[in-house]
C-alpha cells in the first residue's frame, strides 16, 4: 500500500483537457484503467486459456501411442515362458487405427498360438470399425466439441467484459449525477447564506420585519440539511466507482477528495460509445455474442446427437495384420502371411441408445426455443431503449426551458421583495420549484447517458470501445 500516496498524486494532477479542471477524471480515462487492470477482466482471459487447454487435451486423443508389454515366468530352473510385445499405434480422424508391432515369445510352456520365429515376428495392420464408431466416435466428438468450446470461451469473455464495462460506466454516471446534485445544493446553500445576511442588514436598517430574518434562517437550515444529504450520496458514489479502478499488481486505486467527474460526459456519449441511435441496425442481432454463443451450444448438441445415433449401429470391428519374420524391406510382408479378426455385437432392444437419442433431440428442441426467445427479447429491448433515448432528448429540452423560466421567476420575486411587494415565503417556494427542476434536468441527462450505454451493451459492443 506504499504506492497509494503516489496514486493520489498521480490522479490529482492528470490533465485531460484545457477546458476542464486539472483534477477532473474523464469516463474515457476511467475505462482505460478498467480494461487494462481490472481483476475480473484479467479473470475473463482465463476462460479462453482454459478452453484452449481443453482443446489441446482433446487433440491428445489422436497422438500416436507406443506400448511395451514384457511378461516372463521362471521357476526351479525352468523357463516357463517369456513374452515380449511392443506396439505402435496411430489413431486417425475417422475410427480407423494404424498399427505396427513386434513380438518375441519363447519358453517351454508357451502357448502354441503365441509361438514366434527365433528373431521375433513383425506385423503391420489396420483396425477398422465397419459400423459403429466409423464416421463419429467419442474421440472425434470430444475434439469437435473442444473446438467449439474455444470459440464459446471467446464469446463468454466478450459478454463478461461487456458487463463489467457497462457496470463501470453506470457507476461513473452515478458519481457524476450525485456530484452535480451536490453542486446544485451547495450553490443554493450559498445563496441562502447571502440572502440571510442581506435580510439581517435590511432588518437592522428597519426595512424588513423580524419574521423575515426567521424565514431566511429556516431556509438556510433547510438548504444545509439538503446539502448534507447530497454530500453523503456523493461520497458513497465516489467510493463505489473507485471499486473499478486498479493498477498493476492488482492494487486498488483510490481517488483523492479533489478529484471530480467530467460533467460534460453526458454530451460526449455518442462520440465515446462511437455510435448514435441512427447507426444501430436491428439485423446486428444475429451477430450478438449471446446469440452466437447459443448457436455454438446448438452445434455442440448436434455433435452429441450424432454420437447417440452412432450408438444405434451394431459394433463391427475388423482387424487385418500382415506378418513377417524380418523387415529388410516392404516386400518382406506377404499377403499370404496374415492374421485377422472380426467382432460383432449389438444390444437386442437398443432401449438405452434410443432413450439417449430422444433426450439429445429434446435438448436441441429446447435450445431452439431459447434462441428464438432470446432474439425476440433482445430485439424488443433494443427498440424500447431507442425509444427511451428519443424520449429523454425531448424531456431534456422541456426541462431546460423549465429551469430557465423558474430562474426568471425567482429573480422577479427577489426584485419584488426588495421593493416590498413580495415575501421571503414566496421566494423560497419559487426557489424550491427551481431546485426540483434543476435536479430533474440533471437526472434526465444521467438517464440519457445511461440508456445510451445500455443500448451498446444490449448489442454486445461495449468491449470494442
Amino acid at each position: 500500500m506504499k504506492k497509494l500516496p503516489f496514486l493520489y498524486l498521480f490522479i490529482s494532477f492528470i490533465s485531460f483537457s484545457q477546458n476542464k479542471p486539472i483534477n477532473t477524471l474523464s469516463l474515457e480515462e476511467s475505462l482505460g484503467y478498467v480494461k487494462k487492470h481490472h481483476p475480473v477482466l484479467k479473470q475473463a482471459k482465463l476462460i479462453t486459456n482454459t478452453n484452449e487447454a481443453k482443446l489441446m487435451k482433446a487433440r491428445g486423443a489422436f497422438d500416436p501411442k507406443i506400448a511395451i508389454d514384457y511378461d516372463r515366468k521362471e521357476f526351479k530352473d525352468t523357463d516357463y515362458y517369456k513374452n515380449l510385445t511392443s506396439t505402435f499405434k496411430i489413431p486417425t480422424w475417422y475410427g480407423i487405427e494404424l498399427k505396427a508391432s513386434y513380438e518375441n515369445n519363447s519358453g517351454q510352456f508357451l502357448n502354441p498360438q503365441s509361438k514366434t520365429p527365433k528373431n521375433g515376428l513383425y506385423n503391420v495392420g489396420v483396425a477398422i470399425p465397419l459400423a459403429k464408431n466409423l464416421f463419429i466416435n467419442k474421440r472425434m466428438a470430444t475434439l469437435k466439441q473442444a473446438k467449439l468450446y474455444a470459440k464459446q470461451g471467446k464469446l463468454e469473455q466478450q459478454l463478461l467484459i461487456n458487463t463489467i464495462l457497462f457496470n463501470a460506466i453506470d457507476s461513473y454516471l452515478n458519481w457524476t449525477l450525485y456530484y452535480q446534485q451536490h453542486t446544485i445544493y451547495k450553490d443554493y446553500y450559498t445563496n441562502a447564506q447571502v440572502r440571510l445576511k442581506n435580510v439581517i442588514t435590511s432588518f437592522k436598517a428597519g426595512d424588513k420585519a423580524a419574521v423575515d430574518t426567521l424565514e431566511a434562517s429556516i431556509n438556510l437550515k433547510s438548504r444545509k440539511l439538503d446539502l448534507e444529504k447530497a454530500n453523503i450520496k456523493y461520497i458513497k458514489s465516489k467510493l463505489e466507482f473507485s471499486n473499478y479502478l486498479w493498477i498493476n499488481d492488482n492494487i486498488p486505486m483510490e481517488l483523492k477528495q479533489e478529484v471530480i467527474p467530467d460533467i460534460t460526459t453526458y454530451y460526449k456519449m455518442d462520440a465515446l460509445l462511437k455510435s448514435t441511435s441512427n447507426t444501430i441496425i436491428e439485423n446486428r442481432i444475429s451477430n450478438h455474442p449471446k446469440i452466437k454463443l447459443l448457436e455454438l451450444k446448438r452445434k455442440n448438441l448436434e455433435i452429441n446427437k450424432r454420437l447417440k445415433v452412432n450408438n444405434l449401429l451394431p459394433k463391427i470391428d475388423f482387424q487385418y495384420n500382415l506378418l513377417s519374420a524380418k523387415v529388410d524391406n516392404l516386400d518382406a510382408f506377404n499377403v499370404s502371411n496374415y492374421k485377422n479378426s472380426l467382432q460383432v455385437s449389438v444390444p437386442l432392444f437398443l432401449r438405452k441408445s434410443r432413450g439417449d437419442l430422444k433426450l439429445a433431440k429434446l435438448k436441441i428442441q429446447d435450445l431452439d426455443f431459447e434462441i428464438a426467445t432470446t432474439k425476440t427479447i433482445l430485439l424488443n429491448k433494443i427498440k424500447a431503449t431507442k425509444q427511451e433515448i428519443a424520449s429523454y432528448k425531448k424531456q431534456n429540452i422541456i426541462l431546460k426551458n423549465l429551469v430557465n423560466d423558474y430562474k426568471t421567476i425567482v429573480k422577479s420575486e427577489e426584485r419584488k421583495f426588495s421593493l416590498g411587494e413580495s415575501s421571503l415565503f414566496l421566494i423560497n417556494y419559487r426557489e424550491v420549484k427551481l431546485i426540483e427542476n434543476n435536479l430533474k434536468e440533471v437526472k434526465n441527462q444521467y438517464n440519457y447517458a445511461k440508456t445510451k450505454s445500455k443500448l451498446i451493451n444490449l448489442l454486445g459492443q461495449l468491449n470494442t470501445l
